[in-house]
């Protein structure tokens, strides 16, 4: 029976549907399935050998990276207002 990954962009909607508070956004970490699955894509890119499929993957974790980074961001910007 093949287990079903759970993507880290269905993590993020999972989260952002929940209403987090900005703490909730700046404390909020991937799953630990998902950070080994990065390791491993990044590791593979150092040593050339991603698929092409992989690749692709690789793109969408560092876009997923970069917007979570700018929503903790503006978390942090709205917590220093309050």
């Amino acid at each position: 029976m093949a287990v079903q990954r759970v993507s880290v962009q269905d993590e993020i909607y999972d989260f952002l549907t929940s209403q987090p508070t900005p703490q909730q956004i700046i404390a909020f970490r991937p799953s630990e399935e998902s950070q080994e699955r990065m390791s491993y894509l990044l590791e593979a890119n150092r040593n050339g050998t991603l698929t092409e499929a992989e690749t692709a993957e690789l793109d969408e974790y560092m876009n997923i990276e970069h917007f979570m980074r700018m929503l903790k961001a503006k978390a942090r910007q709205r917590l220093m207002q309050s």
